[in-house]
């Protein structure tokens, strides 16, 4: 006959046994569960580094499409390429870049010239005897461009106090505004490196930065580039507000001028008649009809050419996605150099 005092061992037993398998499963299970997450995660890794890479070629071949078009230009006969000293939307590196399939994944691009864009650095001189000063007829267009987008003009103050010099910054307390948001930072006081610095300025927020930014270059647009100068004092050289007629938006060309803002017709008819040739000289929309006597204003804030190209690259590969963002001064022979990089 069994004691109680047996029974109450063997149940005991049965009890750590029991115990002991369960949090042998839980261990087993919890080990099957990691390894599969270590796995995933690992491929996730590995195909956001191929997506990478495969970003990295699409800017590749936007770079030999720029080359391409130059070297193309400068093989032109002497007089036609005094004829034809322009970039415009018939140009390859212009034309529609459809994704492409390369190595398991796809690669796809797209090349905007900034030169269509108003440089929001220049509504502060950067050199001469007016550095550190408003320049009046830059912000002005950047007014008229605002009101176009339907966005309050207002806010284009805190954009001149952020890149005016702090010795030059005639509002006072800008820098007090800005240390006391949290985290606390400080203005730039000089020109904007990167068209992200505008969400850091007082009253963008995400939605109107997204409405302003495809309009609006941090790059310089004409005269002579010095990429180490840039480098260090962040694009400053030769911020002119030109921009270039054959392929600035509708908006940007109707924030030029006065007249053009309030005539919508002149904007059209200029759209227009590049779509049949391109421009080559400013005087080529002087002589369109319906002009008139804003043409001789309007030839002093257009130009034909395009020193700086961004390159947007995707590269997808099994669901995983890179976007990189490259800006590069083309030299007349051909050669990009860096300006700017981005990857998202």
């Amino acid at each position: 006959m069994v004691s109680r005092g047996h029974k109450n061992e063997r149940g005991v037993a049965i009890l750590a046994v029991l115990l002991g398998i369960a949090l042998m499963t839980l261990i087993v299970v919890d080990f099957a569960l990691t390894s599969g997450l270590g796995f995933v995660s690992a491929a996730n890794q590995a195909n956001e580094l191929r997506a990478g890479y495969l970003g990295r070629s699409a800017i590749s071949i936007g770079l030999a499409l720029l080359a391409q078009d130059a070297r193309a230009k400068l093989q032109q006969p002497a007089t036609q390429a005094a004829a034809t000293p322009c970039e415009s939307f018939s140009d390859v590196w212009a034309a529609p870049f459809p994704p492409m399939p390369l190595e398991g994944g796809t690669v796809s691009l797209s090349i905007v010239d900034e030169a269509r864009k108003l440089p929001i650095n220049a509504m502060v001189n950067q050199s001469g005897a007016q550095a550190g000063t408003p320049n009046q007829a830059a912000i002005a267009k950047v007014q008229r461009l605002f009101t176009i987008l339907d966005v309050d003009p207002d806010l284009i103050q805190g954009i001149v106090d952020w890149i005016t010099p702090s010795g030059a910054n005639s509002t006072g307390g800008t820098g007090d505004f800005y240390m006391g948001l949290v985290p606390p930072y400080q203005p730039r006081y000089g020109p904007m490196p990167t068209i992200g610095d505008l969400q850091m300025v007082a009253g963008f927020n995400e939605a109107i930065f997204n409405r302003v930014s495809p309009f609006l270059t941090v790059m310089p647009l004409t005269g002579t580039y010095n990429k180490n100068a840039a480098s260090a004092q962040g694009n400053t050289l030769a911020t002119a507000a030109q921009v270039n007629a054959n392929t600035a938006s509708p908006q940007v060309l109707a924030a030029l001028e006065p007249e053009l803002m309030e005539d919508q017709k002149i904007v059209q008819e200029i759209v227009e008649a590049r779509a049949i040739k391109p421009f080559s000289t400013p005087a080529d929309i002087m002589n369109l009809p319906d002009v008139g006597p804003v043409g001789q204003r309007l030839s002093r804030d257009v130009e034909m050419r395009s020193q700086f190209f961004t390159i947007i690259g995707t590269g997808t590969y099994a669901g995983a996605r890179k976007i990189i963002t490259a800006t590069f001064h083309r030299e007349n022979n051909g050669i990009g150099d860096l300006a700017a990089w981005h990857e998202d």
